[in-house]
């Protein structure tokens, strides 16, 4: 499952790669204004009765019903509203071009009220490879559209086309994948809100955790700024948006199923967690050695602007995977209440924080201020976690240290390569040189890891344990 996520997440990464090369950071920017007043109305409707369904193991019909029909009448109103707030966005953010795409973002809300219900059960059963397969196609396609656009207009309506063309073929497949036909009700609504109010309150936290700054930077910095940190941002935190998050989903039904048993909990946890830790630390640290190769090499010359913006985030990222986890934790433990009161914690410091660093120093200092932000609320969600879980301190150091140290080992080794061999400036010889530096950091972190792993009497509950059986089953069965 592990390697289908890889390959669904790094054709999102592909398609990133070729619309920088084609777009400018203006356009990104222009959708993510758009996109910014979508997505609040989103949240506001995300009342998450996918989690609700899957944690309610004596779901009926009636439920998943229920959780559809509610899906189809928020993407009706959504929907009216987008479309009347049109001419008012354009008129806050000062693009007169935003009138004529939000209308679009409205059909796309219209059409994802619809999506079939059924396609929970993937998830909740556990069928991966039917899960896989339903957000495969729909990215797929929308790669296909929206790069095919690209290369045709030219502009920010490639990005238009490939939100609206993603969300239509999501609803279409997900009546093709699985075959359970909702019908309207209402029966369940009490019951499926008494669980989700929360989750809506979450939804919205984290919303505004993690992309309510667009708001502000597209007012007071204009698009270009706001498109260069979005990108800087989908960059810094791949190893976050692409890898611990579906890892995430994908892990919460097991935690449902683990929560009447809290030493079970415990251990699951710890065994994501270092798996998370391993994948993350490295990645993200890595990101912020090598932002420039990686500019100049993935977006080209026009986003040099983004490097500095992209070492800054890399480190948020870092912060950001390794706190994951804990919202699929908190939710099997019926506690969601406690991912509301760090958001809001974390919201009251970061936007004062950021708003006043933004208007002083640029986008620089403001997003160098989310980053403070978040490791100064990471030990808080630790204690937090450690102590809804009854787990002590030295579990979780013993799952964080080796990748750690490994990933400084790693920096450091980095750092003196490109102090002894400058980038070129041929386009060829630059690509060998990146993929070079990357093969050297990867082999020094092995290295480092496989030493510490090894010094440590070969832990089976470890990541490495992990990945050490699932090679040597692979190499059996060559």
């Amino acid at each position: 499952m592990v390697l289908f996520k890889l390959a669904q997440r790094g054709l999102g990464l592909i398609s990133t790669v070729i619309l920088a090369r084609i777009l400018v950071p203006e356009d990104f920017g222009l959708i993510a204004m758009a996109m910014s007043v979508y997505a609040v109305l989103e949240i506001m409707g995300a009342f998450s009765f996918d989690l609700a369904l899957i944690q309610n193991q004596k779901a009926t019909r009636e439920h998943y019903d229920t959780a559809w029909t509610f899906n189809v009448m928020y993407g009706a109103v959504a929907a009216t509203i987008l479309f009347f707030l049109a001419e008012p966005m354009a008129l806050f953010f000062g693009d007169a071009r935003l009138a004529e795409i939000v209308p679009y973002l409205a059909l796309a809300s219209l059409l994802q009220g619809g999506e079939n219900i059924g396609v929970v059960a993937f998830r909740k059963e556990l069928d991966f490879k039917k899960e896989f397969n339903f957000l495969l196609f729909k990215k797929i396609i929308a790669f296909v559209v929206t790069i095919t656009a690209a290369f045709l207009y030219q502009n920010y309506w490639a990005l238009v086309l490939g939100i609206v063309t993603s969300t239509a073929a999501g609803v279409a497949i997900s009546y093709f994948l699985h075959p359970y036909r909702p019908r309207f009700s209402l029966a369940k609504g009490l019951e499926l809100f008494h669980f989700s109010k929360w989750l809506l309150l979450n939804n919205v936290l984290v919303f505004l955790n993690i992309r309510g700054i667009d708001f502000v930077i597209g007012k007071i910095s204009g698009a270009k700024v706001l498109g260069l940190y979005t990108i800087s941002y989908e960059l810094s935190n791949l190893a976050t948006t692409e890898l611990v998050t579906p890892l995430t989903r994908a892990v919460f039904p097991g935690y449902a199923r683990m929560s009447a048993d809290r030493e079970e909990l415990r251990k699951g946890f710890l065994n994501v967690l270092s798996l998370v830790a391993v994948m993350v630390i490295p990645i993200g640290l890595g990101t912020m050695v090598l932002s420039e190769p990686l500019v100049r090499v993935l977006l080209g010359e026009k986003w040099l602007e983004s490097i500095p913006l992209i070492e800054i985030l890399a480190i948020a990222g870092v912060s950001r995977g390794l706190q994951a986890n804990f919202g699929a934790v908190f939710l099997a433990l019926g506690k969601p209440k406690m991912i509301a009161i760090l958001s809001v914690i974390q919201i009251s410091i970061a936007y004062p924080a950021f708003i006043f660093a933004l208007l002083e120093g640029g986008i620089e200092a403001g997003a160098s201020a989310l980053v403070i932000t978040a490791f100064i609320v990471l030990p808080l969600s630790y204690f937090l976690l450690m102590r809804a879980l009854s787990l002590p301190v030295l579990n979780v150091f013993s799952v964080l240290w080796r990748p750690v140290i490994s990933a400084f080992a790693m920096v450091a080794a980095l750092v003196y390569l490109q102090d002894i061999w400058p980038l070129y400036q041929n386009t060829a010889s630059l690509v060998a040189q990146f993929l070079m530096y990357i093969a050297a950091g990867g082999v020094v972190y092995s290295a480092s890891l496989t030493l510490l792993w090894q010094l440590s009497h070969k832990p089976r509950d470890s990541a490495e344990a992990f990945i050490f059986d699932f090679l040597r089953q692979k190499l059996v069965n060559v």
